[in-house]
């Protein structure tokens, strides 16, 4: 479990948990008001660059020509309602009927639009998506524009979703079994406890009772005419709008939009599109879930507006959100600080004035994530902080390091405005119309926020928390596991705590004063020694006295954006079996103590404005870094690197508190069964290694040997000799050379010539099975994996990664269109040359997806028939022309990415294989022959395969 992991999946959490529905203002922003200061009420104006029209009969859009990515335009059909708007009999039937728009349209029969979408490259779940929330029903179609033949296409298919679905009775029925799988999907611990909340955090409100994907008693047994009658009832012009940005001049678009949309016709007599609020409330509502399945400890208090919001319109509602994203800046600084100390009260917190579920009602809200006993220590730390800032508000020293970090966030957006993909752009459009949003443009954004930054005082900003915290309105959320010998919180616990806090004494916050630069000594530079120009992939290389090599590849992808990663040959592998057992479970923290005598904390003051991220990693075969920066920053990153060479902290408590993290986090992650199924089906395959450490357990990481492990950290990275340093992006080449000899080659050479060991080790390969039982509900996975030994072989590396994509489509006809009996299935191959912990060459293939129980032998024997059938007669000429065409389009796309090119870059000296230029991949895609795919199948896949199943424990 990595560290990226698990900050995605509490961002996962946090997220789900926070809609953000949109910008407004409320009674904190009326208070800011009275300044004297403020006396510009001028409107927030409307971004020239985008052209906002309605329709006479009441239907919106947004148009904006974008050229990046080149010849392709993004449409979103976007309907201002969702699961709110049921009725008792409809309940899940929003979400329902957005996936009955993808099954039989007036002018796409039922699964035409999806076969006739993956002939032109867009693919289903990749491309071609939607979504279904309480207030609204997205769709989203990214399509070619240099095709007038497949742009009129693209418009048939949002017109047909705003009021030409069929509708048929097969074709529901037929779709009952696939919302259902999704239904089965979103069963578990989360949801349970969900039930138990939702009441507290929505008081008093429909959104507790209208979660979008419905009850299965509905699912099952809704009439016909339910769905048909919300299609009719909230699929209408005044609810909808359509967006479309990309590569394609405005009045193109606006022409297409007035010619499909203009004829739609607008109800007699429809239905009011209520809005509907969270009531306010006197006491403070506690809830507290536990489940036995429940893999996270979370803590959650909010503290409701008392007033409702309403939309930002004018210069002195920007400038309040202004002051509230300096104050949530400061608060978050303070939280983080508190997480990189011995012992740290949680896993992660966060704290915002933001959205809740309904539109109108805003909150203050602070989230964290804690160990299994930490809840009620970590809202005490929350409350006292809050606290704190009452009493004493922040310090200067404070807000002047927020205001550096929203500068520098701004001057990005502001650099790389011209360089935004159309798909980052249209959510603006979606919030605008749905709740009103400010689209400005980032012109007007970055100017306006430029010019009042250093006018927002202090006082502003400490004046905040006196509105956002209050007794009323208040309600606190507790989830986590629940399991022998874990006491349970209770309400009173909470209460207590509560009045605790409020009424005990707390002391102000001191300001510690950092230095100002990473380094403390610049170090002596080496020289670049030679430089050698690749015409082809213009790319250069820089070798350093060191041996150390610069790669460099100047682009104009981004104005803002320099990508960076590092490799040598050698990691763990290179570590006695005994070293490794002691350490590996540590590895991860060395470099989380600090720099230079600078602790996390102290590093994050000293690097407030700037944006340079580096990570060092070791893995199994290689040891390296990965990270980005902007031209501005680009020595800093230099200097990061510099110092995690020479100057990581000897500091056993900074790693020990990074470990507390880790298992703060992890302490329930086997409690869910998908990931205890993860980890069980793990060992089956590789527990046989005798490096094998399976899950980190906080005895296995109580027990890693911290000097060890720094030993053995210094080790690998003794010297910059055998590392290869990529850069990638807005390069400044004459800047980059110069920092590179002065951080790079100031670096030692350890003068030894090291590459990876290759392990004996072999994981399972050919035909076993292993069931996995856990969990209590009704949920199955399936893994089926083929793997073996075997030369790399570059065609037929394409050839099995193609072989993949096209079982993934036969899977989903099959699976989910004929036998409704999965939500999602994938299939995957791929080869390599250097494996990612053996250093041996191989191939992988699996088919993975989720079910019930029942159908696990059934869509296992339906998909290992799938295979059978490309083995036999290969894929068909379809099929292959589909992937032909995903393939150059993904191609096209993104290879006008910095990270495709460190990422290519890298990869091909890591395998030591050539580059693979644009006409060679090209033409290998076009070459690829039905008979390529069939002779993979064959050598590949037809051997016995590892069956690996989920069932639910037995009863």
């Amino acid at each position: 479990m990595t560290r990226k992991k698990i900050f995605n999946v509490f961002l996962g959490v946090f997220l789900w948990c926070l809609p953000l529905l949109g910008i407004a203002q409320t009674t904190a922003d009326k208070e800011l008001k009275t300044s004297a200061q403020l006396k510009n009420n001028a409107k927030i104006p409307v971004d020239p660059d985008v052209k906002v029209g309605k329709l006479e009969n009441g239907l919106t859009y947004y148009i904006r020509n974008n050229g990046k990515p080149e010849d392709k335009v993004e449409l979103r059909l976007v309907v201002n309602a969702g699961s709110i708007l049921e009725n008792e009999k409809q309940l899940g039937l929003a979400h329902f009927m957005e996936h009955m728009n993808f099954n039989g349209t007036k002018n796409f029969k039922k699964n035409d639009l999806v076969d006739y979408l993956q002939t032109i490259g867009v693919k289903f779940g990749a491309d071609l998506n939607a979504y279904t929330s309480f207030d609204q029903t997205v769709y989203i179609l990214p399509i070619p524009s240099d095709d007038p033949e497949k742009l009129e296409k693209g418009f048939q298919i949002i017109e047909d979703w705003a009021h030409n679905a069929e509708l048929t009775e097969e074709g529901i029925d037929d779709e009952r079994g696939v919302v259902l799988e999704e239904y089965r999907i979103g069963k578990g611990a989360d949801e349970r406890m969900l039930k138990q909340y939702l009441p507290i955090i929505a008081y008093n409100s429909k959104y507790s009772e209208r979660l979008p994907i419905g009850t299965k008693e509905v699912l099952e047994n809704f009439k016909y005419e339910d769905v048909r009658s919300f299609y009719k009832d909230w699929y209408r012009p005044d609810l909808m709008a359509v967006v479309a940005v990309g590569d394609l001049d405005v009045a193109t678009l606006e022409k297409k939009i007035k010619d499909h949309f203009g004829g739609i016709k607008m109800p007699k007599n429809p239905p009011k599109r209520e809005v509907f609020d969270t009531p306010n409330h006197e006491e403070t509502l506690i809830a507290v879930a536990s489940d036995k399945e429940a893999s996270n400890s979370i803590v959650r208090i909010m503290y409701k507006d008392k007033e409702l919001s309403t939309p930002m319109s004018n210069e002195n509602d920007y400038r309040n959100q202004l002051i509230k994203s300096i104050f949530s800046q400061m608060m978050n600084n303070r939280l983080d600080e508190l997480r990189n100390t011995p012992n740290p009260p949680f896993v992660f917190a966060f704290s915002s004035h933001s959205g809740t579920f309904a539109r109108n009602r805003k909150a203050y809200q602070s989230f964290a994530m804690t160990p299994e006993t930490g809840q009620l220590n970590a809202l005490k730390v929350i409350l006292q902080e809050n606290k704190r800032v009452q009493e004493y508000g922040f310090k200067q020293g404070e807000l002047e390091r927020a205001k550096k970090d929203i500068v520098a966030r701004w001057e990005k957006q502001f650099k790389d405005r011209d360089k935004r993909e159309s798909g980052r752009i249209v959510g603006e459009y979606i919030n605008n119309f749905l709740v009103q949003e400010p689209i400005p443009g980032i012109e007007w954004e970055y100017k306006y926020t430029m010019e009042q930054l250093p006018t927002i005082t202090l006082k502003e900003a400490n004046s905040l928390i006196k509105n956002f915290i209050h007794d009323d309105n208040r309600a606190v959320v507790m989830t986590g596991p629940e399991k022998e010998g874990l006491k349970k919180v209770t309400k009173e616990e909470i209460l207590s705590l509560l009045e605790e806090v409020k009424n005990a004494p707390i002391e102000d916050y001191k300001d510690k004063k950092v230095r100002e630069n990473l380094l403390e000594k610049v170090p002596t530079p080496g020289k670049i020694v030679s430089s050698d120009y690749n015409k082809e992939l213009d790319a250069t290389t820089l070798t350093l006295n060191n041996g150390a090599k610069i790669i460099y590849k100047k682009t104009d992808f981004k104005n803002d954006e320099i990508l960076f990663s590092a490799f040598s040959y050698g990691g763990s592998s290179l570590f006695s079996t005994e070293d490794y057992l002691q350490i590996a479970h540590g590895l991860g923290s060395i470099a989380q103590t600090g720099l230079g005598g600078l602790s996390l904390n102290d590093m994050n003051k000293v690097m407030a404005g700037k944006i340079a991220r580096v990570r060092p990693y070791i893995s199994s075969l290689s040891e390296g870094f990965n990270g980005s920066t902007t031209p501005k920053d680009l020595e800093t990153l230099f200097q990061q690197v510099h110092l995690y060479f020479t100057d990581v902290n000897k500091d056993e408590k900074a790693f020990r508190s990074d470990q507390a993290k880790t298992k703060g986090f992890l302490a329930n992650y086997l409690s869910n069964p998908q990931n205890y199924f993860r980890e069980e089906f793990g060992k089956f395959q590789f527990g046989k290694n005798p490096r094998y450490i399976g899950f980190p357990t906080a005895e296995k990481l109580d027990a890693t040997n911290y000097d060890l492990a720094y030993q053995k950290y210094k080790e690998r990275f003794a010297g910059a000799g055998g590392f290869n340093f990529y850069f990638v992006g807005n390069i400044d080449e004459e800047k980059l050379k110069s920092y590179a000899e002065k951080y790079i080659g100031s670096l030692p050479d350890t003068g030894k010539e090291e590459t990876y060991k290759t392990s004996d080790f072999r994981p399972l390969s050919g035909a076993h099975e292993k069931t996995i039982y856990k969990g209590t509900d009704p949920k199955s996975m399936v893994n089926i994996i083929w793997r073996g030994e075997t030369p790399y072989n570059k065609s037929e590396s394409l050839s099995i990664a193609a072989l993949g994509e096209i079982l993934s489509i036969k899977l989903i006809e099959k699976l989910r269109e004929e036998e409704g009996g999965v939500y999602g299935v994938g299939a995957r191959g791929n080869m390599y040359k250097i494996g990612p912990s053996g250093g041996y060459s191989g191939y992988r293939f699996s088919i993975s997806f989720p079910c019930g129980p029942e159908n696990v032998k059934k869509l296992t024997d339906a998909a290992i028939a799938e295979v059978k059938k490309v083995i036999k007669d290969g894929p068909t000429a379809k099929d292959l022309a589909k992937i032909k065409e995903s393939r150059l389009l993904d191609y096209k796309e993104s290879s006008k990415q910095n990270s495709f090119w460190l990422s290519n870059l890298q990869n091909a000296d890591y395998n030591k294989i050539p580059f693979e230029s644009k006409e060679s991949y090209t033409e290998a895609v076009e070459k690829l022959t039905i008979k390529d795919i069939q002779d993979v199948a064959k050598k590949y896949v037809d051997a016995g395969y590892i069956l690996g199943v989920l069932m639910p424990e037995k009863k």
